[in-house]
């Protein structure tokens, strides 16, 4: 057995001192001493805070856009998600057009399968809407596909209204739940267009070009439709705005139910001066091209508010990562050409605890970070809660830590972080997957037993 002595463990009624003992994938006994056996592994968790692994729930690895690969693969992308506490993502598959659902999620199982260190499941996205579509959602939900995805916004992947409306209606007698993507696209495809022919060429252009407002009416259309489809299970992805949290809290004063709201760390602790940035070589500001992209301080401010008051359900990254480098920069004079997406699966806890300490305790972090991800997307009681019978995916979270977050130390494949700097306190000192150890103060220690978590 594996055992885990003298940590706070955050468990599912609260705090308590004690003892964690693993056998092979599981948490076989939770008591508040535990004495070892010959032969059993012993590791010292007093001072730290035992969590339940941390679940990124949006994420896109090893995704083609149309022009570029992005810079993590699964293989770097899940390894760099334990090395910083987190031990489940769940990957957006997507459909492309003349593509069938089942033959995406072949596509990225070979993409995955046998390469993870943290495990995986996967939402599906669809990117069109017909017979052979709707009769695909009951074979997804065959294959442990429980969330899928539409988008308002990209003209090669967004669904109209009465085709979303359909969707909602499938997928609700089969307890499916739909992500979206809320951004009005005819409106951010023409103040694109606008904002570059006034002059604006620069990284600046970005969040000028997609104001909250397009933000905002996506997510009260997508709630109507919701409603109108019997209130269909829907997640809110990487809320940004005020005008669309205030959006969110009409649809439920109205007592609309089944209103799942994320948001990520970049709308927490940004705002759009950081398109401002020159840095060394005049491209800083590339990096921070993100949809939505960093909004206000007002905007910012509201969500930090949201979050500590519980109006929002997960805090997930939509890591999506491109080099600055040969990627980005082909956008240095034209921010409509800049790849969108930034990283950030490695550094999301670190992140959320440093900049929260004063607000927000272990038992909201786990709330947060791993018993909502698991309960909104159907691994609960398996994964999220440190308890007998679960699964045994640990972080040991060592909360006296202070450290730097830089590029040069990270493990994401990319050649940069949007937190350059960022003195954070607090940090995964041992995380198991599956009961193996699978990253150590932040290190990787080689192991790969990610596997597919089927829902």
């Amino acid at each position: 057995m594996v055992i885990i002595q003298g940590g706070t463990l955050v468990c599912p009624d609260g705090l308590r001192r004690g003892d964690v003992a693993l056998e092979a994938d599981k948490v076989v006994r939770i008591a508040s001493s535990i004495e070892p056996a010959e032969g059993d592994e012993v590791y010292d968790a007093r001072g730290c805070w035992v969590f339940p692994g941390f679940i990124d729930a949006h994420t896109h690895m090893q995704c083609w856009t149309g022009i570029d690969w992005t810079a993590d693969s699964f293989e770097t992308g899940t390894r760099a998600a334990a090395c910083g506490g987190t031990t489940t993502i769940v990957d957006y598959a997507t459909a492309d057009r003349g593509v069938t659902m089942p033959d995406a999620l072949d596509e990225w199982h070979k993409r995955a399968d046998g390469t993870c260190t943290a495990n995986y499941a996967f939402h599906m996205a669809l990117s069109e809407w017909n017979e052979r579509s709707r009769a695909d959602l009951a074979i997804m939900r065959e294959r442990g596909v429980c969330s899928f995805k539409s988008y308002f916004a990209y003209d090669h992947l967004r669904l109209d209204d009465a085709e979303t409306l359909e969707l909602l209606e499938s997928l609700k007698p089969l307890g499916g739940t739909l992500c979206v993507h809320c951004e009005n696209g005819t409106l951010v495809d023409a103040l694109q267009k606008r904002v570059y022919e006034s002059g604006i060429h620069g990284p600046e252009g970005h969040p000028l070009s997609r104001p909250d407002v397009c933000e905002a009416e996506a997510v009260s259309r997508l709630l109507y439709l919701a409603h109108l489809a019997g209130d269909a299970r829907v997640n809110v992805v990487h809320l940004s705005t005020k005008l669309g949290l205030e959006a969110i809290r009409a649809a439920k004063a109205r007592g609309q139910k089944n209103i799942f709201v994320e948001t990520c760390p970049q709308y927490l602790l940004l705002d759009d001066t950081c398109f401002l940035r020159d840095g060394q070589d005049g491209l800083e500001g590339l990096e921070f091209v993100m949809s939505p992209p960093p909004r206000k301080p007002a905007d910012r401010a509201a969500l930090r508010e949201a979050l500590v008051n519980g109006e929002i359900d997960t805090i997930a990254t939509d890591h999506c990562s491109f080099n600055i480098h040969g990627q980005k920069d082909r956008g240095r004079d034209d921010f409509r050409k800049v790849p969108n997406g930034g990283a950030g699966v490695e550094h999301r806890p670190a992140l959320i605890a440093t900049s929260f300490a004063d607000e927000l305790g272990p038992t909201d972090l786990c709330r947060l970070m791993s018993e909502n991800p698991a309960k909104v997307f159907g691994m609960w009681p398996a994964k999220g809660r440190l308890a007998e019978g679960a699964d045994a995916d640990i972080c040991v979270w060592d909360p006296s830590v202070s450290w730097t977050i830089s590029a040069a130390t990270q493990h994401q494949n990319v050649d940069h972080t949007p937190y350059e700097g960022f003195e954070a306190t607090g940090r995964a000192r041992l995380t198991f997957v599956n009961g193996v150890l699978a990253a150590c103060d932040g290190e990787p220690t080689g192991a790969q037993p990610g596997r597919y978590v089927s829902r």
